[in-house]
């Protein structure tokens, strides 16, 4: 069986580096807002080519703290407007409803399943104050139009960056590319700690600070709260694992370029299609392919003993928490959310197991 994605195995890679850092921390004493997640922040700030890294608990509370900074320093109001991919996972939305902003679906583009830059401009508004970009799969969403409507409408540019540590566009890391960035370091994301974790990158001084405050009840100094925050701190045994598992990132992300670029050389299909190659600058934590006849090509590959995944079955605006939107008319989100199937794509991966899923996939018949 090759399965969509073994932790245990991926992990073990560096498991002895792991264990050793974890029992330093442990017989450290220090648990919460120690060395390790200082020393996290300085080597992630440094990684992604920003000034400021604010740890914190995990990539839904990343996301949700910048906005709320935001409103704090007055720069985003109650009902303020906010650009969002509608192909995304419902974290990049439910941070924006959590600040009371109103989010504005834009459909993605069907060659590179990310927001449609040609659709941005006509969804702008005189209420419209931010755009939150989200590098969805690993695939960089930011485009050089994007930043030009950023620039003439003065907008704020966001990135959800929580599933693309590591990718580029043209020599920059996502997470520098806006204004301010969130990260996840859920366990299967390309950098993944062994519990929830998150973090907030920007070159903006006050806003990590404001960000760091809030997610410590919104304290700036001890028993000093000059805002209403919440409790959102990344633990010092999650930063541990963190800092070995980043000094192997790039290393494990050129492993899935390597498959990634095996799969767009090899899989042959006309039941199955992929999204534009983007494997220069891509980290690919999931490799998305659509098919019409999912359910079916999911159970082929099952019985030849290849696990898949599906990112995601339903999308933001069909699901119970926004019936709101269930009459809006997204029809490419739609066809990608009924078509989509994620192939194992991870660095432990061998050649063999890669060559047997491109077999699999090319002796699909509907």
């Amino acid at each position: 069986m090759i399965p969509y994605l073994p932790l245990l195995q991926i992990n073990a890679r560096y498991m002895d580096e792991i264990e050793e850092a974890v029992g330093t921390t442990l017989a450290s004493g220090s648990y919460l807002r120690g060395r390790q997640t200082a020393r996290f922040e300085e080597a992630y700030a440094r990684y992604t080519g920003t000034t400021q890294c604010v740890a914190c608990g995990n990539g839904l509370d990343a996301l949700t703290l910048i906005f709320k900074a935001y409103m704090e320093l007055g720069l985003l109001s109650s009902g303020d407007e906010v650009i969002v991919p509608a192909n995304t996972y419902i974290a990049s939305i439910l941070a924006l409803s959590a600040n009371n902003l109103k989010p504005v679906l834009v459909e993605p583009d069907a060659r590179t399943l990310q927001i449609d830059g040609s659709l941005i401009e006509s969804a702008v508004t005189p209420r419209t104050r931010a755009i939150l970009i989200v590098h969805l799969y690993g695939r960089c969403a930011y485009t050089a139009a994007i930043g030009a409507i950023c620039k003439r409408h003065h907008l704020l540019l966001v990135e959800d960056n929580a599933q693309a540590h590591g990718c580029t566009f043209q020599g920059r890391r996502t997470g520098s590319i806006g204004h301010a960035a969130a990260h996840s370091f859920y366990p299967t994301k390309n950098l993944g700690a062994l519990g929830d974790a998150g973090a907030v990158t920007t070159n903006n001084g006050e806003l990590a600070e404001v960000v760091r405050a809030l997610g410590n009840y919104g304290s700036s100094e001890k028993y000093v709260f000059p805002y209403k925050g919440i409790n959102s701190r990344m633990d010092e045994v999650q930063a541990a694992v963190l800092n070995v598992k980043l000094q192997y990132l790039d290393s494990d992300n050129l492993r899935r370029r390597e498959i990634a670029d095996y799969y767009y050389r090899n899989i042959r299909n006309e039941a199955v299609s992929l999204p534009a190659d983007a494997s220069a600058d891509c980290v690919y934590h999931i490799f998305p392919i659509l098919c019409p006849y999912r359910d079916a090509l999911q159970r082929h590959l099952a019985d030849l003993g290849i696990g898949t995944a599906i990112h995601y079955p339903i999308p933001p605006h069909k699901q119970g928490a926004y019936k709101e939107w269930h009459n809006r008319n997204l029809p490419v989100t739609e066809l990608i959310h009924q078509q989509e199937l994620s192939i194992p794509c991870h660095p432990a991966l061998t050649d063999d197991e890669a060559a047997h899923i491109v077999q699999a996939i090319n002796s699909f018949r509907p």
